[in-house]
């Protein structure tokens, strides 16, 4: 039986990512970067796999956890009828070398522990050689990847496992430190347990250091160090999230890799660190969107590798059984060759909503993005995949034709609003040519509604974005009719559904969790009519899908009651930062995209 997705936490050191489990297992591990193959691949299989577990050897009568303030900092305390202990889960922020700290402390009494390391090279497929060196650490390689391990435990050899238990009395501690290297070199020194532990506090601190203020702040605080924390420091790029194939259905097969960064992100994304004062993370993450989608713009792709790579072949992991017997289990994702129109305007509106945030273009940004606009006049009446996806035949997608009417409304925008040289008529006459098709095709009379696909009778969450980009004002009747249309069929126990997932549709069986981020887009939407009260009560609901130590998946399986998707979700926090500034300040994203 797998752990629910919502048992885990999140430790890492803006460069990859671990995942613990709420019984002292590191499931989840790549090393050394986010998209790198998993060390511990226990969360898409079992044990034999790949896992890190340090916990009590006896029965546990309570188990706490919670990150150590606005860090991320992960303290699991377990009690027992002999005593209390914790165990202090971290990364440092990278070094020479990628770290694992963790630090088992003893609280009260005398507490028996054990561990139990299972090192899997390559998805859980390869055991490595491990020896004990002179110096008592202990050194496991296999091909490219070399894993030292540093500790004053005693540990032995079991069935290719390293195993060893060692006794925490109060006020003792005994550390462990696992550290990555390239094998062909000469193996890494370990970091300094206690030193590290303060100095990696210090970073976190120093990153809060101006706060989060308001009735949200803890929650503001912990989606802003998720959203650091999926950060891939040397570039700027911001990963969807640090796993792979975690299903939108459990035992279904929509299971995908999203350890890449999505242009579709990118302005939800600014604003969220925009507005909450992060403006050199901002910065990084527009740079980083410059410089992967630098190029023919004919050669545009909707998600890129964390440092821009474009090649992101798919492919599945046939001995991996998958996390609930989810298959396929999947690395790679082919969906990044698709066309979808969506992301040329999100690009836009990310590089007029920097500017107008005060970021400082480069002299080469507006050629780029001129050129972006000539490319997009002689597509954007094509069929594409749509803002999901789609693995179905290509469909006129309502909403990829709005983001192309976005497009060159930022185009006039921003040639207008800076001064810039550009064919502002030529683009005034495609943007309203975009328009009155969209409201022409889009549009279903009968249902009163915007929908997915031109003529189609099926709704989409993503139209809740028309009058956040300003494509019409919330108080069109057309707009308040959509509003009312996904309520009716598409909320769900208080989560919205993306559509509805009807077999063969979407070229997948049917199925799938409500997404978290298009909920969130109707308590904006709610904002913005005025439904102060519903948006309120549909943020506080999502609140309370966050798991113990405040992380959101994709999705919410409000059946099974249990979150699904891969895991944290940065679009999730996303959404939610940029909700509870709606909800809470003068300075709204949902009128700022508009305005």
């Amino acid at each position: 039986m797998s752990r629910l997705i919502e048992d885990y936490a999140l430790i890492g050191d803006c460069e990859t990512a671990a995942l613990v489990g709420r019984d002292g297992s590191i499931d989840w591990l790549c090393w050394p970067r986010f998209d790198s193959a998993a060390c511990f691949a226990a969360l898409l299989g079992g044990r034999e796999h790949g896992r890190w577990l340090i916990a009590p050897t006896g029965s546990i009568v309570r188990m706490s956890r919670c990150y150590r303030g606005h860090t991320l900092i992960l303290e699991t305390t377990f009690t027992t009828a002999d005593g209390v202990a914790t165990v202090i889960d971290f990364m440092p922020p990278r070094g020479s070398n990628s770290d694992v700290v963790r630090i088992v402390r003893g609280d009260a009494g005398r507490v028996r522990m054990h561990t139990e390391l299972i090192l899997r090279f390559d998805y859980g497929r390869t055991v490595p050689w491990m020896t004990k060196r002179a110096d008592n650490s202990y050194c496991a390689i296999a091909g490219p990847d070399l894993v030292v391990l540093h500790t004053t435990a005693q540990l032995r050899g079991k069935e290719l496992t390293t195993v060893g238990e060692f006794d925490v009395a109060a006020g003792t501690t005994v550390s462990f430190v696992l550290t990555h290297g390239p094998s062909h070199l000469v193996p890494p020194d370990a970091a300094d347990p206690e030193p590290a532990l303060a100095s990696t506090e210090a970073f976190w601190n120093e990153w809060m250091a101006h706060g989060v203020e308001g009735d949200w702040a803890h929650v503001l605080g912990r989606s802003l160090v998720t959203l650091k924390a999926l950060t891939y420091a040397p570039t700027g790029g911001l990963v969807a999230a640090p796993t792979t194939s975690l299903p939108e259905r459990i035992g279904g097969a929509r299971n995908w890799d999203y350890r890449f960064c999505w242009v579709r992100d990118a302005t939800l994304t600014l604003l969220a660190l925009m507005n909450a004062g992060y403006y050199g993370e901002a910065g990084a993450w527009r740079d980083w969107l410059l410089r992967a989608a630098a190029g023919a713009p004919a050669q545009l792709q909707i998600m890129y590798g964390v440092a821009g790579e474009r090649r992101l072949p798919e492919t599945s992991l046939s001995w991996l059984p998958g996390y609930a017997g989810s298959k396929p289990v999947r690395i790679g994702n082919d969906a990044a060759h698709q066309l979808q129109l969506d992301v040329y305007g999100e690009l836009m509106d990310a590089l007029y909503q920097a500017r107008r945030g005060g970021l400082t273009p480069r002299e080469t940004d507006w050629a780029f993005q001129t050129a972006l606009l000539d490319h997009l006049q002689t597509v954007w009446h094509e069929p594409d995949a749509g803002i999901w996806e789609m693995r179905g035949p290509a469909q006129q997608f309502t909403f990829s034709k709005v983001m192309a009417w976005v497009a060159f409304d930022r185009g006039v925008r921003t040639a207008e609003q800076f001064s810039l040289r550009a064919p502002v008529d030529r683009w005034r006459e495609t943007r309203r040519t975009i328009h009155d098709t969209v409201c022409r095709f889009g549009f279903n009379q009968e249902r009163r509604s915007f929908t997915q696909a031109f003529g189609s009778a099926e709704l989409d969450a993503s139209v809740l974005l028309l009058p956040t980009v300003g494509f019409l004002p919330v108080d069109d009747p057309r707009v308040r009719g959509t509003i009312s249309a996904i309520e009716r069929e598409l909320l769900i126990d208080g989560v919205v559904l993306r559509y509805n997932t009807h077999a063969g549709a979407d070229g997948l069986p049917p199925g799938e969790g409500a997404f978290l981020a298009c909920t969130l887009w109707l308590a904006d939407a709610y904002v913005l009519l005025g439904r102060r009260q519903d948006a309120e009560a549909l943020f506080h609901h999502v609140l309370s899908l966050a798991n113990d130590v405040g992380l959101l998946s994709e999705e919410y399986d409000p059946h099974a009651k249990r979150l699904v998707g891969n895991f944290p979700q940065a679009f999730s926090h996303v959404a939610l930062i940029n909700t509870a500034h709606n909800l809470a300040r003068s300075t709204k994203p949902a009128k700022q995209r508009a305005s």
